[in-house]
């Protein structure tokens, strides 16, 4: 066999095996995002996962947005005497024992929460899911003058909550604001997502 030959030959050999390796790195690229499609991202993990929430240093009268499967979750801390102006408010709410209310059965119908003091719920307008605006201050002018006893005002058309998200009459907000699952894992922090049968 001549010189021409051999090198041929391992010219062929070298091509060959340099377009075989070619294609396992190919065929690796292609199969890396295609097993990693089977596995949910962190995202998507956290997305439905319960989230847990250092209430304690809400002081009396604010409240603090946090987020739940995408969704914006109102906490206020209600003074007593807000607390009291619930029951003044009964012929002025359409569901005053959240009777039509999407909540869980452990929450008191009135306050809706387990503790009265903290009131969790669904920052969404169950009219269209507009974001209600927290307007505490009693007296407000344009939202009633001395009847309004402070709550959520949804800017986009016109509903009013009270300070327990109960929806007012008259208002195209059909039902309370929505209160999720949730359950104190102490006094000073609350899971979202879990009721608190889930952990005992």
């Amino acid at each position: 066999m001549s010189n021409d030959g051999v090198v041929n030959q391992k010219r062929r050999r070298f091509l060959t095996g340099m377009t075989c390796a070619v294609g396992a790195v190919g065929v690796g690229g292609a199969a890396i995002p295609f097993v990693g499609s089977w596995f949910p991202s962190a995202r998507a993990k956290t997305a439905g996962a319960p989230v847990k929430i250092d209430i304690g240093k809400i002081e009396p009268g604010a409240m603090m947005i946090e987020e739940w499967r995408g969704q914006p979750v109102y906490i206020v801390r209600r003074p007593a005497q807000a607390l009291e102006s619930l029951e003044n408010l009964r012929d002025t709410v359409k569901d005053p024992e959240s009777e039509d209310s999407d909540q869980p059965e452990y929450v008191d119908p009135v306050t809706r929460a387990i503790k009265a003091e903290f009131l969790i719920m669904l920052g969404l307008c169950t009219h269209l899911g507009c974001a209600p605006k927290y307007r505490p201050e009693v007296g407000a002018a344009d939202l009633g003058g001395e009847a309004w006893l402070g709550g959520f005002f949804c800017p986009c058309h016109g509903s009013k909550f009270d300070l327990a998200g109960r929806v007012y009459k008259d208002v195209p907000a059909p039902t309370n604001l929505k209160i999720p699952p949730h359950n104190y894992e102490s006094d000073t922090v609350v899971v979202i997502g879990i009721d608190p049968e889930a952990t005992s």
